[in-house]
């Protein structure tokens, strides 16, 4: 795991004032920190993992606001993954952006196919963090 500086919280009372912590999962060393750069400007505290494995290892809904994965990794996809961290915290929202959709999308709170702008992105876990002025963007059929 690569250590990107993730602050832990400091407890529920502060929620509304922390910045947002994403678990960022891709084994594409160039995604990972194009991604993680991209969410640092907008405020984000990212932890980066290069396989799901590795991400299910750090994972911590107390921790982590939301996780973000692409889908083609060796070993463990990012729905199987999806998966298993909505069994561990079903409220944790898991947004998927990749060049290669699952078909079993049940897991899954948002699909963002590539190429999509980093813009859409943002967007997307704007809508999932409750900021309701941008659209939720639709999960392709």
């Amino acid at each position: 795991m690569e250590n990107d500086g993730v602050e832990q919280k400091t407890g529920r009372g502060d929620e509304q004032n922390r910045p947002r912590t994403v678990l960022l999962v891709d084994d594409k060393h160039d995604s990972r920190i194009t991604l993680k750069w991209f969410l640092d400007t907008f405020g984000y505290v990212v932890q980066t993992a290069r396989s799901a494995n590795e991400a299910l290892t750090v994972f911590d809904s107390s921790l982590h606001d939301l996780v973000l994965t692409d889908n083609s990794m060796p070993g463990m996809t990012g729905a199987e993954m999806a998966h298993i961290i909505k069994m561990r915290s079903p409220h944790t929202p898991v947004l998927m952006y990749t060049g290669e959709p699952p078909a079993d999308r049940s897991c899954l709170d948002i699909i963002i196919q590539k190429p999509a702008p980093l813009m859409e992105l943002k967007n997307a876990l704007d809508q999932l963090f409750g900021d309701t002025t941008n659209p939720r963007p639709p999960i392709p059929e």
